[in-house]
């Protein structure tokens, strides 16, 4: 049965070896093995996965995996109460234009109200916390500007606030397709200087030594060139940053080979108190954003990577961000952090005939003093030369 899996992880292009396989087939005789899916997963990624950047790759292989096995048995029997969203109201444009947008101060007013009041379940309605409905509190239907609670964004993305905890993917750094440009664009961003110890041919001095020895052979020994440019990379993750994954992991892949110093970190939508390395722990393991400007000094380049795609209260309210309460304002941080690097880029990978139509779009470049580029060939151009005054 795990042949298959097997074959499968190595066809996403995670080296597993024959032992690594035959090693994980011994423990599951063992008493360590596992009693449920998720003991089986962890066990699996421990056994066969050795680099934490292919743990995406591992997750939709071992998703698919369990897909084709529950697909074989039947399917999980899921009850139907558990499937909440029972319909959608579908709405015309002129009803979804009457909609009223409460503001910050009175949308939050309003939910503590409907909290304390609703005693029951409620679908498709226009006031308390439902689904499928027009109110501004719940998810599955539709509402200029409301708090999304307990479920999948209906695709309209108009939500400033989300009440759930959500989980998302690092980048993946190993993506070979598509890199080529972005490396020829990146490579503006390089200044050499000769490190480390002596190992490389001096060529000219080899000629020129042994000349002087008349004959003799005279080897000259040089430290090799490396790029010396220091990157620290910030990335948007996770919800309209979905529809642009392909081409992050193209741009971080690129970076990840062009630049001999580069650190990466992730935020969503604006970065706040807080940011974090790993996706899969951004709930337990976060790192302070005073930590990084001590860390970091101004001579690190610093690329920002977003859609800059969100409700303008997250910019300039506190309290706004979508997932928790930020003391300060996503506009303080972001000014707070370009005062510190002074050599900085926002790269969105929007096209930039839409960013007219985005208040915070508009909002970001003006923070970021028009430093905001698309990510073509032209912009991440402009980008480096930028950077590399």
């Amino acid at each position: 049965m795990l042949t298959d899996f097997f074959l499968q992880l190595r066809a996403a292009g995670i080296p597993v070896s024959i032992r690594e396989y035959l090693s994980l087939l011994e423990l599951l005789c063992s008493p360590a093995a596992p009693t449920s899916t998720e003991a089986f997963y962890h066990l699996a990624r421990l056994a066969l996965v050795k680099d934490e950047t292919r743990y995406d790759r591992y997750d939709r292989v071992f998703a698919a995996f369990i897909g084709q096995l529950q697909a074989r048995a039947g399917g999980p029997d899921i009850p139907p109460d558990w499937l909440v969203q029972t319909f959608r109201k579908q709405l015309t444009d002129e009803e979804k234009a009457a909609l009223e947008k409460h503001g910050w101060a009175r949308l939050m007013e309003m939910f503590r109200e409907r909290l304390a009041e609703q005693k029951e379940r409620h679908a498709g309605g226009s006031k308390w916390i439902g689904t499928g409905g027009s109110s501004p509190f719940g998810h599955g239907g539709y509402h200029p500007e409301g708090i999304r609670i307990g479920g999948p964004s209906a695709g309209n993305r108009t939500a400033i606030k989300v009440w759930e905890r959500r989980d998302y993917r690092d980048y993946d750094d190993q993506q070979v397709l598509g890199t080529r440009n972005f490396k020829m664009a990146l490579r503006r961003l390089r200044r050499f200087a000769r490190q480390g110890a002596a190992l490389e041919l001096d060529m000219p001095g080899t000629i020129r030594g042994t000349a002087e020895q008349a004959g003799m052979l005279d080897l000259h020994w040089m430290p090799e060139r490396h790029n010396t440019v220091k990157v620290l990379m910030l990335l948007d993750v996770g919800g309209s940053m979905d529809d642009h994954i392909a081409r992050i992991e193209s741009l971080f892949s690129a970076a990840r080979s062009e630049f001999r110093h580069l650190e990466v970190y992730y935020f969503h939508n604006c970065p706040y108190e807080s940011v974090w390395r790993h996706n899969s722990r951004r709930h337990g393991e976060r790192i302070e954003t005073w930590d990084l400007l001590r860390t970091y000094g101004e001579d690190w380049r610093l690329i920002l990577v977003g859609d800059a795609s969100m409700s303008p209260y997250e910019l300039l309210y506190p309290g706004g961000s979508i997932e928790h309460h930020n003391e300060e304002t996503g506009a303080a941080w972001l000014q707070r952090i370009l005062g510190h690097w002074p050599h900085a880029v926002w790269l969105n990978p929007e096209p930039s005939g839409s960013w007219q139509y985005r208040q915070s779009i508009a909002l970001v470049k003006e923070l970021m003093h028009d430093r905001m580029f698309g990510m073509t060939m032209d912009g991440l151009e402009q980008a480096m030369r930028l950077l590399s005054k």
